[in-house]
């Protein structure tokens, strides 16, 4: 590890608050961390972010960003754990320094474990503010268009068309669930 604290990644909504390992796993992870420590440090950093179906994407220098490790340690750490079988990787565009890393779900897992049979591609995407052209503008940028939220109702406001459709009496307006935003948010 550098000198220096390696940044601590924003915290994220898990959908549990564990990640599983079986017993023989966690033996061979104890031999993996003798054998390759810094190989052994990047998995539990992959285990540690993966989505519920045992993937991260993230660039090399992103992933030696969150480490501390320098980028040919990284490279030298997931060769390591591609050859023992813990994690594959998936190739994003053509340079190979985007990838997916699926960890093995017979190392790791989020779900269930009845529910490894239904895994996916899919994927925890970390990025970096130091691989954005845009870096300097970041927390300036124009707001996003807001889309509604799922289970979000629509709030009848304003004045009501003629009668057909006409506003609410004084006093007699149904009580409406509040979406939890304030006017001066949107």
């Amino acid at each position: 590890m550098s000198a220096h604290m390696p940044p601590v990644l924003p915290e994220r909504r898990a959908l549990s608050h564990f990640v599983q390992t079986d017993r023989a796993v966690h033996e061979a992870w104890a031999l993996l961390t003798i054998q390759a420590p810094k190989a052994s440090a990047v998995l539990h950093l992959l285990a540690n972010r993966v989505g519920e179906n045992n993937a991260v994407v993230a660039s090399y220098p992103v992933l030696a960003e969150i480490s501390g490790l320098s980028v040919s340690t990284i490279r030298r750490a997931i060769a390591t754990l591609i050859e023992g079988n813990w994690i594959e990787v998936r190739r994003l565009g053509s340079s190979s320094t985007v990838n997916a890393y699926v960890l093995n779900d017979r190392v790791a897992w989020t779900r269930a474990r009845n529910d490894l049979r239904y895994s996916l591609f899919s994927a925890t995407v970390i990025t970096s503010e130091t691989e954005q052209d845009d870096r300097d503008a970041l927390g300036k940028q124009v707001p996003l268009r807001r889309l509604p939220k799922l289970g979000e109702a629509q709030l009848p406001s304003g004045a009501g068309l003629p009668p057909e459709s006409q506003a609410f009496l004084g006093g007699m307006e149904p009580e409406l669930p509040a979406t939890g935003i304030r006017a001066d948010e949107s």
